[in-house]
C-alpha cells in the first residue's frame, strides 16, 4: 500500500495533468471519480490501473464495505484529505477516484444493431455525457462522434454518463461524411434533425437508420444534410423552436423504443 502526502509527488502531478485532453491521449488514460462510478467500473470490468483513496474516507467508512472489499483487489494509493481535494474535479469529493486505461481501439462499426447514433460536432460536455447515457439506456452499444465533438473522456462527460462510458463504444470519425457514406453501403439510411422539413420524428421508421444529432448552435453540417435520406424534426406546440441537444436526442431515441416495443 502506498501513501502520498505531497502535492509534488509525480503520481499526483500525473493525475492533475489527466484533466487535459492532449495528456489523456498521450497517456491513454482518463480519471473517474465518486463511489458510484468506481463501483460501476469494477462491475463492468473496466481496465482500472490505480484507485486513489482519501485516508479519512476509509476511517469514516464513507465507502460501503462490499465496495471496499472489491477495491482491495486493485492497486490502491492512499492520500491525505488535502491532497485528494487537490486532485479532485468536484466541489464535494467523495474521497475515491480511479485511473482507467483507454483500451477501446476497435473502430469497426457494428452493423448488426438496427440503429446508429452519430454526433456532428456536439460541443457541450454535459450534452455528450447525457447522450451517451441515453444511448446506453435503449440498449445501443456504440456511438459515432465527429472529430470536432467534445472529448468523451473529459471529466464532466464521464460524470454525466453515470457509468454508460464503460458500456458504449465511442468511435471517433476522422471524416464523418465519409464514414456515413460507407455506412450507407450496408443498407442503412441517414436521418438528420432539421427545422427545414415538415416530417416529424413520428413519420419515419427507425429500422436500419443512422440518426445524426447536430451542433448546438448550427445543427447538422449542410453537406451531411444534403446527402441525408430523411430530415426530421420534433413537433412543438409552444413558441420554442429548438431544444437542448441531449433533450432532443432523448425524445428521438424513445420514439425508436416506442416503435420497437410496438
Amino acid at each position: 500500500m502506498q501513501r502520498i502526502t505531497s502535492k509534488e509527488n509525480e503520481f499526483m502531478k500525473h493525475i492533475k495533468k489527466l484533466k487535459d485532453k492532449k495528456y489523456r491521449d498521450i497517456s491513454n488514460e482518463y480519471v473517474i471519480e465518486g463511489i458510484k462510478l468506481v463501483a460501476e467500473a469494477i462491475q463492468e470490468k473496466a481496465p482500472i490501473k490505480q484507485i486513489v483513496l482519501c485516508d479519512d474516507c476509509e476511517k469514516n467508512e464513507a465507502i460501503p464495505k462490499d465496495i471496499m472489499y472489491e477495491i482491495a483487489k486493485y492497486e490502491c494509493v492512499y492520500v491525505t484529505q488535502n491532497i485528494f481535494k487537490y486532485v479532485s474535479e468536484v466541489q464535494t469529493p467523495q474521497g475515491i477516484l480511479a485511473i482507467i486505461e483507454k483500451t477501446d481501439t476497435n473502430t469497426e462499426i457494428d452493423y448488426t444493431q438496427d440503429m446508429i447514433v452519430a454526433l456532428d460536432e456536439v460541443q457541450d460536455p454535459g450534452n455528450l455525457g447525457t447522450i451517451l447515457r441515453t444511448v446506453d439506456s435503449i440498449g445501443l452499444k456504440q456511438i459515432l462522434v465527429s472529430k470536432g465533438t467534445a472529448d468523451a473522456y473529459n471529466p464532466k462527460v464521464v460524470r454525466s454518463t453515470m457509468g454508460a462510458i464503460f458500456r458504449v463504444k465511442i468511435i471517433e470519425c476522422e471524416d464523418l461524411r465519409q464514414t456515413l457514406k460507407e455506412i450507407k453501403k450496408h443498407k442503412f439510411k441517414i436521418a438528420v434533425s432539421s427545422l427545414q422539413t415538415e416530417n416529424t420524428i413520428y413519420d419515419i421508421n427507425y429500422h436500419k437508420k443512422v440518426i445524426i444529432i447536430g451542433n448546438e448552435a448550427n445543427g447538422v453540417e449542410e453537406e451531411i444534410q444534403e446527402f441525408a435520406d430523411e430530415k426530421i424534426k420534433i413537433p412543438m406546440l409552444g413558441k420554442t423552436e429548438s431544444l437542448n441537444a441531449s433533450v432532443a436526442t432523448g425524445i428521438i431515441l424513445y420514439e425508436y423504443v416506442r416503435q420497437k416495443r410496438g
